[in-house]
Parts: C-alpha cells; sequence; structure tokens
C-alpha cells in the first residue's frame, strides 16, 4: 500500500513537472517575455475629469498631463489610450485648450506603430470637424512633416552634429501625411483654401539643400493630384522659387565652377604623381561623379528640375499613352505661370525649358505655343520687354526644337518676315526712320529671331530643290531688310550678322559685309575708368537681348532632353566663304550667346568653327535624373 502510494506521488510529481516546463516555454516565447512591458502607468484622472478640473481652476491634473504629453520616452500604449480619451472629449477642446492641442499635434506619431497612425488619423478627422479653429494649426503640423526631419546631437547644451534624418521609411511617412491631408478634407470641404498659404509659408529656403527642398517640392506636386484646384497655385509657387535659383546661377557662373573644379582635380592629379595613367583612369578620378554639379545652386536647381519634368511626364502619360485631355490642361495651367513669371525675367537659363519639354510631347501644343507668343509680339499695347522676349522666344524655340516640322517653321517665318516689311514701310514714311534701339525695339528683337531661325535652318530650306528653296528665300527679301534706314545690322548681336551675312551672301540673297564695315567703324569705344583702369570696351548687344533655349548644361536634368533638342551643326569653310576683312567685334557682352563665342570671321579661322555654340563649353556628360525614392505622381 506504501509503495502504491509513493508511485502515485512520483507520477504526480513528473506531470507537474511537465506542465510547468511546458507553460514555462509558452510564457517564453510569448510577447511578454520578449518585448519589455508596456508603459502604460499615468498620473491624475481622465482627460475629461482634468478637463473640467482645468476650468474650474485646478491645474494639478493638467500640468501632469501635459508633462506626460511631452515625454520623449512614451510608449505606443500610452499614446492610444490618449488619443482614444482626446477623442471622446474632443467637444471639450476649445480654443481655451489651444495650448494643450499644440502639444498633442506635436506627437511624434508618424514613426510609431500603424495602431498609433489610424489613431492618431482618426483624433484629427474629430478634432477638425468639431473644432475647425484648429484646421490650420493641423494642416501647418502635416505640411511641417513634407521634409526630412534633423537629427540633432548634443553635448553639454551645444549642438555638435546637425544632419538630415535619411529614414529609409520616409517615403511611408509622406504617405501618410497625404493620406491625412485627404481624410481632413472629407470633413472639411474648405481645407484646400486654407491649405494654399501654407504651403508657400512653409516652403524652404532655397539656401537649404538639395534633398529638403527636393521632397518638399515633390509633396507639393503630388498634392495636385487629390487637390486639381490647387495645382495652378502650386505650380506658380514651385517655378517661382525655381527661378530665383536660376537668376543665381548664369550658365558663365556653372561654366566657371566646372572649370574651377576640373582644374582642382587636375592639380591633385598632378600632387599624387597620376599623370602616368591613361586618360580613362584620369577622367575617372576627376569626376568620380559625373552627375554632380561643382557649382552649388545649379546643383539644386538640376534636381529640382528633375523633380517637375517627371512630373509633367507622370501627368501626361499613362502606361505610355498620352492623354491629350490631361496633357492640354496642364499646358494651360503651366502657359499662364509662364507668362507671370518667366516670360518678364531677362536671362533666365533652365527653368523656361518645361514649356520646351511639354510642347515636345504633341505638336499641336508646339504650334499654340508659338501662336501664342506671336499674339504677344504683335500685340501694340504689350510692353515693348515683353514683346521683345517674345520675339527672343519665337527665334529660339524654332531654332532649338527638333520636333517642329519644316512646313511649321516657313510658316512662321511667313509671318515674321511680312511684320517686318511692313514695320519698315511704316517709318519710311514717317519721321523716326532711323536706328535707335529704344524707338524700335521690337523690330529689331524680331530681326534677329528671323536671323537666327535662317541661320539654324537654311541647309532644310535648301535640301532636295535647291532651286524651289532659293525661290523661297529670295521671297523673304533680306536684302531690304538689311538696307533700311532702320539698319538692324548694327543693332543685332554680332556673331548672329556675321553668320547671317556670311551665308546670304554664299547664296546672294543680300550682301551685308560693306554695311557691316561701315558699322564698325561707327561703334565709338567706351572707355571704363571707375575701377582705375584703362580697359576700351564696345557695347555689341544694345538689345541686351539673350536667346532662352541656348544649350542646357544641367547635367542630370539634360539626358531628358535628348532627341528633342537641336545643338548646333558647324559650317564649314567649304560651305560659306568669308571676305578676310570683315572682323568681328569681340566683347565680353558678347558671351551671351555660344554661337562664336570669341570667333573672329576671318577666312583662315572659319575652319575652326568647332568652338563655337556648344562645342565651345565641354560640359562633362550628364547622368541619368535622380530617381526618387517615392511614389509616382
Amino acid at each position: 500500500m506504501f509503495i502504491r502510494r509513493k508511485c502515485a506521488r512520483l507520477c504526480e510529481q513528473r506531470v507537474t513537472a511537465a506542465r510547468c516546463r511546458f507553460l514555462f516555454t509558452m510564457l517564453e516565447d510569448s510577447e511578454f517575455f520578449s518585448s519589455p512591458p508596456r508603459k502604460t502607468v499615468r498620473f491624475g484622472g481622465t482627460v475629461a475629469e482634468t478637463l473640467k478640473k482645468y476650468k474650474q481652476g485646478d491645474t494639478t491634473d493638467y500640468d501632469l498631463l501635459m508633462i506626460q504629453l511631452v515625454d520623449p520616452e512614451i510608449k505606443d500604449a500610452q499614446i492610444i489610450n490618449w488619443l482614444q480619451e482626446f477623442r471622446a472629449c474632443v467637444a471639450q477642446l476649445t480654443k481655451d485648450f489651444e495650448y494643450l492641442v499644440s502639444k498633442i499635434l506635436k506627437l511624434p506619431w508618424l514613426c510609431r506603430s500603424l495602431l498609433v497612425v489610424e489613431e492618431y488619423l482618426a483624433f484629427l478627422s474629430n478634432l477638425v470637424s468639431a473644432q475647425t479653429v484648429y484646421l490650420r494649426s493641423c494642416l501647418s503640423m502635416i505640411v511641417s512633416n513634407f521634409v526630412p526631419g534633423r537629427i540633432v546631437i548634443q553635448e553639454n547644451g551645444v549642438d555638435i552634429s546637425d544632419s538630415e534624418d535619411e529614414d529609409e521609411k520616409l517615403p511611408q511617412n509622406f504617405d501618410i501625411c497625404h493620406r491625412a491631408l485627404q481624410t481632413i478634407a472629407k470633413y472639411v470641404p474648405s481645407t484646400a483654401q486654407f491649405l494654399m498659404p501654407i504651403l508657400a509659408e512653409k516652403f524652404p529656403f532655397v539656401n537649404k539643400s538639395a534633398r529638403t527642398l527636393e521632397c518638399y517640392v515633390h509633396n507639393l506636386l503630388r498634392i495636385t493630384v487629390y487637390f486639381p484646384v490647387l495645382r495652378l497655385e502650386i505650380l506658380e509657387l514651385v517655378i517661382e522659387k525655381f527661378l530665383k535659383l536660376d537668376v543665381n546661377a548664369s550658365h558663365n557662373d556653372i561654366e566657371d565652377a566646372e572649370e574651377t573644379a576640373a582644374n582642382s582635380a587636375l592639380s591633385s592629379c598632378a600632387e599624387e604623381g597620376l599623370f602616368d595613367m591613361d586618360e580613362d583612369e584620369k577622367a575617372h578620378l576627376i569626376q568620380p561623379n559625373s552627375d554632380m554639379m561643382a557649382h552649388p545652386v545649379a546643383e539644386r536647381l538640376d534636381i529640382l528640375m528633375c523633380v517637375l519634368l517627371s512630373y509633367i511626364k507622370d501627368v501626361c502619360y499613362v502606361n505610355g499613352e498620352l492623354m491629350v485631355s490631361r496633357t492640354k490642361d496642364l499646358y494651360r495651367d503651366l502657359l499662364v505661370v509662364f507668362d507671370k513669371l518667366v516670360l518678364p525675367t531677362h536671362a533666365s537659363c533652365h527653368i523656361q525649358f518645361f514649356m520646351f519639354y511639354i510642347c515636345s510631347f504633341k505638336l499641336g501644343l508646339a504650334e499654340s505655343f508659338l501662336e501664342h507668343l506671336w499674339k504677344m509680339l504683335q500685340n501694340p499695347n504689350s510692353p515693348a520687354v515683353i514683346r521683345q522676349s517674345a520675339a527672343g522666344y519665337i527665334g529660339s524655340f524654332l531654332a532649338r526644337a527638333t520636333y517642329i516640322p519644316l512646313v511649321t517653321v516657313k510658316a512662321c517665318l511667313d509671318l515674321l518676315v511680312p511684320w517686318l516689311h511692313h514695320y519698315i514701310d511704316s517709318q519710311d514714311a514717317g519721321t523716326k526712320g532711323y536706328c535707335d534701339v529704344v524707338l524700335h525695339a521690337s523690330f529689331y528683337s524680331v530681326c534677329q529671331a528671323v536671323f537666327y531661325i535662317f541661320i539654324f535652318h537654311c541647309k532644310q530650306l535648301l535640301d532636295g530643290n535647291l532651286k524651289k528653296g532659293l525661290t523661297y528665300l529670295q521671297s523673304l527679301n533680306f536684302e531690304r531688310m538689311v538696307m533700311c534706314q532702320l539698319n538692324p545690322l548694327k543693332v543685332c548681336l554680332p556673331s548672329v550678322v556675321n553668320l547671317f551675312a556670311a551665308i546670304t551672301r554664299k547664296y546672294q540673297l543680300a550682301f551685308c559685309y560693306t554695311i557691316i564695315e561701315r558699322n564698325n567703324r561707327q561703334l565709338i569705344p567706351v572707355v571704363r575708368s571707375s575701377a582705375g583702369g584703362d580697359s576700351v570696351q564696345v557695347c555689341t548687344n544694345p538689345l541686351d537681348c539673350f536667346f532662352p533655349f541656348d544649350p542646357y548644361i544641367l547635367k542630370r536634368s539634360k539626358k531628358i532632353f535628348e532627341g528633342v533638342y537641336r545643338v548646333w551643326n558647324d559650317l564649314s569653310l567649304q560651305d560659306i566663304q568669308v571676305p578676310q576683312k570683315v572682323t568681328k567685334q569681340t566683347t565680353a557682352e558678347d558671351d551671351e550667346d555660344d554661337f562664336l563665342k570669341g570667333e573672329s570671321l576671318h577666312s583662315e579661322t572659319f575652319g575652326n568653327m568647332s568652338s563655337s555654340f556648344e562645342s565651345n563649353v565641354q560640359i562633362p556628360s550628364s547622368g541619368s535624373p535622380v530617381t526618387f525614392p517615392m511614389h509616382q505622381f
């Protein structure tokens, strides 16, 4: 009997031990043991009680609540608990509790779990629907998350490190922010009206890092997808900021920075004794990242242009197919912004290429753009500077766009040239038929545009049927233009005038060299001694004009225009015979166009045209556009 009891006890002990081991194994694998305990300890009463006491003058629990909300170690469970209570008493969160709501809006909710995000979005929707007074604060909080956060490391109260947070979840956080905006818009239909001023206010300063500007611009353009009513205003805001960058990074500044960087790299190679390497190895060492611009402003603008041009393509194309209706709507918005901001701006270098790009999608858009510029040009009520700028855009656009057929080029010449002859007729009979840049600025701008178009397209116009081409060119009557009393050859850029004269002389369309020689004798040198020197400079650009679609030199975004942009094809000595005694006045001002930069038109140097236009600025090959790690527009 005793033995049986002992055996039964042993069996019972073994079963108990096995159960304990099994239970311990389950607990060991559970979340409780594998993670630290959640911090759900709280002080004071519920939120509703705390708010009631605060109104009665008892701020003890309110102060405890504020301390807990700003606790940097607050856990997800505690945030969810707070948000649920705030949602239950959102009607009590009046203007009196503005400071409390500001602390709630500063909670680090984006980097939390999905449960926290969902609860926070629900709180935002309840708050703006019950207390619209907080709509602007909520929108401002969301927009402030459109840029990467900053990581600040302090030591003894001093910032020793301040850098951008390159969180892998950044695109996901941006998605949540856009979802929050759309959620708020469901409850407050006037959200878009309040959002636009905040977007302008929160726009980072143009001297911020390229990454910060890139993220913010990308998110602004994403807003236009679900708030189409804001697209025009957002495009205007974005292009205005781009324009500020563009005018602070001229072609000359960018080229000088690239040359300085290349020389610095060569000097480093010389110091390290690398001249024994072959050319490929040297190039790799000198340009380890050929996509990066040496000029800091140009670097930011290059990245931002990639974002804008990608947006334009994503709006207009869906699965590789052009959406005509959407493209036309976007074109109209961009044209409004172009007229307001870009057209009146003198000597912008790159921003205007957004119009060049969208017009390449469909010939009808290019023709519409030309017609729009033509109406501005011939409108006597338009300011003179706008008419001059429109003429420059027409000439540069027709010369550079490869997607414009020759028939369209001829149609434009058939509008511009008769306008010039009509202008000459009106001035010959009057008292102002003399060379004056101020009085006849529009006339000279159109003359220069016609000369420029002719230089770029003369070969096409004469290819195929030479006789027919010459007949057409003779009908334009260039001889009358250059021989008139207004004397356009004296005002237009010498680089354009000299090439125009050389080509027309070969085909006997006009004889310009007598006039050019006479004009050169009449040029009065200007001595500038204010700096203590005795340099002599001759103004060879009295129109102060520029060609807006001159070569695009931003490395990343430049590749987007491959195939649609016409580069200057040099003319050889065999094509044109130039009198030896006709020379070109060369000054610093003539560098406006890289069209014969620093060249004279002696016949012995004419064969060295490889330095004209783009070819005289050797830019490293552009890389592919920046890949933005976010969703498409």
